[in-house]
């Protein structure tokens, strides 16, 4: 569920209009007012349906009541006086009303998770504390040593292999060498990491650093299948950011026209989130990699767990993938097709691709000669 919408009705006085709804400022978590603490003072007079965050600014709140007339109540009370209960802090209140959501509008609030395993996403992990604020802070000087590259609204560094974003692929012909030496203690850490089997034998080739600088997020995206295999470890560094998940249903990820209503959550797909503090490691694989978009909203400040957090100057990512060669074989098609729900006809080219030996820079198809499906 989304949070009401509330505003300041059109053409009419706010002052001289009734509503059980205020819109009170200088009040909320970015001053260390939790909603459950401004909503038992405001309680005192009258029952309250509940405290809303205002905007993203988490210094202003909507307080619903029941009715109007608690509503009036609490305004004379409170409006621009100090109030003992919430600090001494001075309030300052006008009526607001309820506005209509837009059949169309997609809710853009979700419950933010501290953990991977609320998440109920398999193949999603976050460790927290990956590395220490000292190999931060070298990994960090490391990369300030080497140029960027700009980009619309972030610069990128790349190795191993450049990403081309306008083919979202990687171009295996260029390799740009080794990774640095500087990840290496990050490289070795990853071979240890917890809950995977084969984690030992995992070889990571391409790496890109991501510098965003407040407010500046990510659209949402599906690593190419083609470009990078199954496990993606993405490192933050300097600040933190909500990342968000969305699974479509129905294959509705391949329409640019796509219904946004569904019984479950008033839009086409399911939605997650997870805060990724600085010096966490996220691990994307399996359904988590090939079935739920990924994406970082473009805000400046994030609500989490009732408090708000305030994107740093700079969050600095680093994010580790095999690309260059992938090999599509038949237990891939099985992962691609139950997480991606892909349609008949995509399923219908997938299969002629693997029963057929065709070869492409990034796609490598095997089939094995005696028996006509594809090896691991």
């Amino acid at each position: 569920m989304g949070l009401p919408r509330f505003g300041r009705p059109k053409g009419v006085d706010m002052q001289g209009k009734l509503s059980p709804n205020l819109f009170v400022a200088n009040c909320g978590p970015a001053v260390g007012l939790s909603h459950d603490t401004i909503a038992s003072v405001f309680a005192a007079f009258g029952e309250v349906n509940g405290v809303f965050a205002a905007d993203e600014s988490g210094a202003r709140v909507i307080v619903s009541y029941c009715d109007e007339s608690t509503a009036t109540a609490a305004l004379e009370a409170l409006d621009g006086h100090p109030c003992p209960e919430l600090g001494g802090r001075t309030l300052h209140i006008r009526y607001s009303v309820l506005q209509p959501t837009a059949p169309d509008q997609i809710n853009d609030s979700v419950p933010v998770s501290l953990v991977a395993s609320d998440l109920n996403i398999p193949g999603l992990y976050l460790l927290h504390d990956f590395v220490s604020t000292k190999e931060e802070e070298e990994l960090l000087a490391s990369i300030d040593e080497r140029p960027w590259k700009s980009l619309a609204k972030r610069r990128v560094q790349h190795y191993g292999y450049e990403f081309c974003y306008e083919t979202r692929n990687v171009n295996t012909r260029q390799h740009l060498g080794e990774l640095p030496s500087f990840v290496s203690p990050i490289l070795e850490k990853i071979s240890l990491f917890p809950d995977l089997d084969n984690a030992a034998s995992i070889v990571l080739d391409q790496l890109t650093v991501n510098e965003y600088p407040p407010g500046v997020g990510l659209s949402p995206h599906i690593d190419t299948h083609s470009a990078f295999e199954g496990f993606i470890f993405s490192l933050s560094l300097a600040g933190p950011c909500i990342m968000e998940f969305r699974r479509y249903t129905d294959g509705d990820w391949l329409n640019n026209n796509t219904k946004t209503q569904t019984p479950e959550n008033g839009s086409n797909f399911l939605r997650r989130a997870i805060y990724l503090p600085p010096r966490s490691i996220l691990l994307l694989s399996g359904e988590a990699r090939y079935a739920w978009h990924h994406y970082i909203p473009h805000h400046k400040i994030d609500l989490v767990k009732d408090s708000v957090i305030r994107r740093a100057s700079r969050r600095v990512s680093f994010t580790f993938r095999k690309g260059g060669y992938f090999a599509v074989s038949w237990r891939t098609w099985e992962m691609v097709n139950k997480c991606t729900m892909l349609n008949c006809s995509l399923q219908i080219l997938w299969l002629e691709l693997i029963l057929a030996n065709v070869t492409f820079p990034n796609i490598v198809i095997l089939r094995d000669k005696k028996t006509g499906f594809c090896t691991d």
